[in-house]
């Protein structure tokens, strides 16, 4: 696995395109904070879940003053059709080529059924607006996110 990020340490910058195929940058976003995470695919069970919590509590999240982005490997089209059949409200960014992951250290190897593979690792950081990260949580669990987030950030 890639090394892991701390509470502290500046955020990885990073420029990606969004489900729209425009480039979003983190640094567009200094001066907010972000709750950046990262999922496995888009259109599968645990994704959706985790996406409508946020979606569901993205009033919340805005009115503590949060920005939210999603990452993950696929394609802007993909990412597109996920949003509008689920009717998201916040941004997914495409990371095809794992970099972004990688260097949030949310890719790894994973194991499922007895069979380790590499993957994109379950993983929500939050962005001050200085661009340090206040907060850094792998492995979280797609059910109970918002929740876990909302103990964790307070909003």
């Amino acid at each position: 696995m890639t090394s892991t990020l701390e509470i502290g340490a500046k955020a990885p910058q990073f420029t990606l395109k969004n489900q729209d195929g425009q480039e979003i940058s983190l640094a567009s976003t200094l001066g907010q904070k972000v709750v950046v995470y990262f999922y496995p695919a888009a259109s599968t069970p645990g994704c959706t879940t985790q996406a409508c919590e946020l979606r569901d509590n993205i009033n919340s999240l805005k009115s503590a003053g949060y920005t939210v982005l999603g990452i993950s490997p696929d394609e802007p089209g993909k990412l597109k059709k996920f949003k509008d059949k689920e009717g998201l409200n916040f941004e997914l960014l495409s990371d095809p080529d794992n970099a972004v992951q990688n260097a949030y250290g949310a890719y790894g190897e994973k194991s499922m059924y007895g069979k380790t593979y590499m993957g994109t690792i379950r993983s929500t950081f939050v962005v001050d607006e200085k661009g340090v990260l206040s907060n850094v949580f792998y492995n979280v669990k797609a059910k109970g996110h918002i929740e876990m987030l909302r103990k964790q950030i307070g909003f």
